[in-house]
């Protein structure tokens, strides 16, 4: 006999399987109380397992993607930010994209390697260190970026244009609202 209680399927011929979550088996909660599909702690826990199947499915197509283009998808991170704000300081740059400072050498000298980033020091301060694309990364940049927007547009479309902006503003206070609560890394906004 099992703990989870069975019902029977409700589904109609041609109905979406899952869209009727009250013929879903019940989950347990931290307690191991019975929660019902429905119940609001249930709900959050199913939203989650939805959020993080559409993110790594999308991450896999966007990855994948530059990857055939021979990058990373942090690297890609740290190239779209110099184009987009020009030349950072290396802590500019880990605090945009979320990385520790080791990190944010490790990719710097990878893009320096690569051709597409330089370094600099700044005129100001001898010891501040900014990172700055090059011509060839630049180059790269005006390429790649309609290129890498259109996979990101394809992973997407399987919403309509006003689902999508209806999810951004979901999204957006749902972002805004977690990182409020108590341990949430800054910049989750």
């Amino acid at each position: 006999m099992t703990d989870i209680p069975q019902r029977p399927s409700a589904h109609a011929p041609g109905q979406v399987a899952g869209a009727d979550t009250s013929t879903r088996p019940a989950r347990y909660g931290a307690r191991g109380e019975t929660m019902r599909y429905g119940d609001p702690t249930a709900t959050a826990l199913q939203l989650w397992e939805h959020l993080s199947k559409a993110h790594s499915a999308v991450h896999a197509q966007a990855t994948g993607d530059l990857t055939q283009r021979g990058l990373t998808m942090a690297e890609y991170g740290v190239l779209e930010a110099l184009h987009r704000k020009g030349p950072m300081q290396l802590g500019e740059i880990q605090r945009d994209q979320l990385v520790s400072s080791g990190g944010v050498t490790f990719l710097v000298d990878r893009l320096e390697d690569k051709g597409l980033v330089e370094r600099r020091t700044s005129r100001e301060d001898r010891r501040a260190k900014y990172a700055a694309l090059t011509p060839q990364g630049e180059e790269m940049l005006v390429e790649l970026l309609p290129a890498h927007a259109e996979c990101i547009r394809d992973s997407l479309s399987g919403l309509s244009l006003p689902e999508q902006r209806s999810a951004i503003g979901i999204l957006r206070a749902l972002a805004r609202e977690a990182a409020g609560r108590k341990g949430t890394p800054s910049g989750a906004t």
